[in-house]
């Protein structure tokens, strides 16, 4: 139990968040050079900078990868053969889960209508959408999906659930729910008042919302996405948004970051914010509890949390 664990960090933010760890050498490895030692045991690679720098990896006696988020599409052609990653679930699922209904309420009570009435000084009331009695299709049931319908619920809105496979859970509760399958998606969508996507990206989950899946979508229905943008085919999204018939809530878009003058920023339609769902102030205390859990598992030989690739 006196093992030193040795972990790199990429900012001085969590090198100093990890000072006082027990038993724990911590390294400054933003992985833009090489690494500073051979042997880590645990890598924690930047947040912001995709899978690019896993390359660096290549060769290196490394016993876990811990990444930054939860999803980690990509990783696998990236990272090097016998490697452990894992994700950072339990880390954000909060964080989205607020963004994902916060953008949906300022969708449905015209919120970004508001702001630019109020730089021009005028005041203009009228009936607005709301999120009681909406009838809400949550697309994916996993973590983040899960924290969503935890704060929806409150807003009595009828929750439809889908995901890969059809089942039931409980909720936290105690109430027993049935999860549609992916393969009811269509029959399900002309159903919904708002269609809030959480699922990871994937080759079965890309350009899933096209101009078909679109079109199904029932007049002024309003869909969000907290996923992943290439989930939603963003030309197919344009066209249908700039007929007025559909509006949508964004916080990830494709491609990313939204290039000026994209036909999407002219949707009025549209509420957009910058991917950052889960990036929030609780992210850096929450990233450091997991690692500090990852630190004691490995001390004590046991399989870390989390672990998607291996």
């Amino acid at each position: 139990m006196n093992t030193t664990i040795v972990v790199s960090v990429p900012d001085e933010r969590l090198l100093a968040s990890l000072e006082d760890a027990e038993g724990v050498e911590c390294l400054l490895w933003d992985m833009s050079g090489e690494a500073p030692r051979n042997d880590i045991d645990l890598v924690v690679p930047p947040y912001w900078d995709g899978v690019r720098p896993l390359a660096r990896l290549e060769g290196m006696n490394v016993q876990l990868v811990q990444w930054q988020s939860i999803g980690f599409d990509g990783v696998a052609n990236a990272l090097p053969a016998g490697m452990r990653l894992a994700n950072a679930t339990s880390v954000h699922e909060t964080a989205t889960a607020e963004l994902a209904v916060g953008i949906t309420i300022a969708a449905q009570r015209g919120f970004a209508e508001a702001v630019h009435n109020q730089t021009k000084g005028l005041w203009h009331n009228e009936t607005r959408r709301g999120l009681a009695d909406k009838r809400v299709l949550l697309l994916g049931y996993g973590g983040v999906s899960k924290a969503i319908e935890a704060r929806l619920l409150p807003f009595e809105v009828d929750i439809t659930r889908v995901a890969s496979r059809a089942r039931t859970e409980q909720l936290p509760g105690g109430e027993t729910v049935s999860v549609h399958g992916i393969d009811e998606l269509d029959a399900l969508l002309p159903e919904a008042d708002i269609v809030m996507i959480g699922l990871p990206l994937s080759d079965a989950t890309r350009g899933l919302f096209g101009r078909e899946r679109l079109a199904l979508m029932r007049d002024d229905a309003l869909l969000v996405n907290v996923g992943r943008g290439p989930i939603v085919v963003t030309d197919d999204l344009v066209a249908e948004l700039q007929t007025g018939r559909i509006r949508a809530a964004l916080d990830v878009v494709d491609p990313e970051p939204l290039p000026e003058g994209h036909p999407l920023w002219a949707c009025e339609n549209a509420f957009i914010t910058p991917h950052n769902g889960g990036d929030s102030q609780a992210m850096h205390p929450r990233i450091v509890r997991l690692i500090k859990r990852q630190v004691e598992h490995l001390r004590a030989g046991e399989t870390p949390e989390n672990i998607v690739l291996s």
